[in-house]
């Protein structure tokens, strides 16, 4: 089996070519400008969101580790051990922390999800000829609509990032 973006794109792939009153331009903006950022957003998100929680886990249980360990007070070796890995331990919390306000991965996560799931429901809609997309033209006389929808769509993303 397939992983998700391959099933995406097959599915979408096949929906598009069975679009007979549009011209090959718009079945490539189809595939290439519409469905691509689609799948890259998808990624993007994906990626974001696995080093978001990555690292907001290490600062979570880093954050609750530390005290404990400082609050153990022990003595001698294992004391002075101890105390070390706190100072490591806490080197590491505070580095996952700032490196996760200063990427931003959570808010990127769930910006690259909102604007794939805004694109996918565009398509779909697109698809369907419903909402803004009802026309007597069929797909060929809603296109300009939704090629345009999806810029905006797009142009709000580059403004974000």
């Amino acid at each position: 089996m397939g992983s998700y973006s391959d099933e995406m794109k097959q599915s979408f792939g096949e929906i598009v070519a069975s679009l007979d009153d549009l011209g090959s331009l718009q079945k490539d903006f189809l595939t290439r400008r519409w469905l691509d950022q689609i799948l890259w957003m998808e990624g993007a998100a994906t990626r974001a969101q696995a080093r978001y929680y990555s690292l907001r886990l290490v600062t979570v249980v880093g954050a609750v580790v530390v005290p404990v360990l400082v609050g153990l007070n022990l003595s001698g070796d294992v004391g002075a051990a101890v105390a070390w890995v706190a100072v490591g331990l806490s080197l590491v919390v505070a580095t996952s922390a700032a490196v996760e306000g200063f990427f931003n991965f959570g808010q990127r996560w769930r910006h690259y999800r909102r604007t794939a799931e805004r694109l996918n429901a565009e398509g779909w809609l697109f698809f369907e000829l419903v909402g803004d997309y009802v026309s007597e033209n069929g797909h060929a006389g809603a296109f300009p609509r939704f090629a345009a929808r999806v810029e905006d769509l797009l142009r709000e993303d580059v403004d974000v990032y």
